[in-house]
C-alpha cells in the first residue's frame, strides 16, 4: 500500500507498524510544534496511533458521517 502522499519523506520507507508509532509530525504538513500543541490539547501521546485512537477524533468523524445522512 502506498501511503507516501500523506507522510514526510523520512517516513516513506517505513512499515505501517513503524508509521503508526511515529510522531504526529510524520504526517505531511504538520510541524513538530503544531504536533506537540495538538497532542497536548487533546491529552494524548504525540503519535499517529494516539491521534487515531483519540475519542475527539472519533467523535468528529462520526458526526461528519452522520451529517451526510441527515435530511
Amino acid at each position: 500500500m502506498n501511503v507516501n502522499f500523506v507522510l514526510d519523506k523520512e517516513w516513506e520507507d517505513k512499515s505501517l507498524k513503524e508509521i503508526v508509532e511515529a510522531p504526529i509530525e510524520a504526517l505531511q504538513g504538520i510541524t513538530p510544534e503544531s504536533a506537540s500543541k495538538l497532542a497536548e490539547a487533546l491529552g494524548i501521546k504525540n503519535s499517529i496511533r494516539a491521534l487515531a485512537d483519540c475519542k475527539y477524533v472519533a467523535w468528529a468523524q462520526a458526526l461528519t458521517i452522520l451529517a451526510t445522512q441527515e435530511e
